[in-house]
């Protein structure tokens, strides 16, 4: 029973799928990395930054860190998920692509990111939602054609 219909049947998976899903787990992955880097930076890493960037780190609000967090680690999760053929993926993309509207909200809107670190501080955060949003469709299109249990 796939999708919670007891008439639908897991359809044939295209060979493309594969590749997207595992793209999608090193996508994530790198996610979990740079979260990690962010929360576990010392102060004398800190130190031997630019005091402009010094700024970036020190001021991001804790809501936007869990927003990065929830990113993160449900887009890793769901790209698991996406791996093992589980429709739950969905909802996690869903999660995941919520906490990164958030943290790319406070980005665009509310830092100095873009006087700091120039274009590639708006290419950035655009490319993360678009990339989201792509993962969202991804997961949702394998629902549609029965491809999860």
């Amino acid at each position: 029973m796939a999708n919670g219909n007891p008439n639908s049947e897991i359809t044939s998976i295209p060979r493309w799928f594969y590749t997207g899903a595992i793209m999608a787990l090193v996508w994530n992955l790198l996610g979990v990395m740079a979260f990690i880097r962010q929360v576990v930076i010392t102060p004398e890493m800190l130190a031997k930054l630019p005091l402009a960037e010094q700024d970036l780190y020190t001021t991001v609000p804790l809501w936007v860190t869990i927003a990065f967090a929830v990113a993160v680690f449900s887009g890793a999760l769901a790209s698991l998920a996406l791996i093992m053929k589980k429709s739950i993926c969905y909802q996690l993309f869903v999660i995941s692509f919520i906490g990164v509207l958030l943290q790319m909200f406070h980005t665009l809107c509310f830092s100095n990111a873009y006087d700091v670190n120039g274009p590639s501080a708006t290419i950035m955060p655009i490319m993360a939602i678009v990339i989201a949003l792509g993962l969202v469709r991804f997961a949702a299109k394998g629902n549609n054609n029965n491809w999860f249990s």
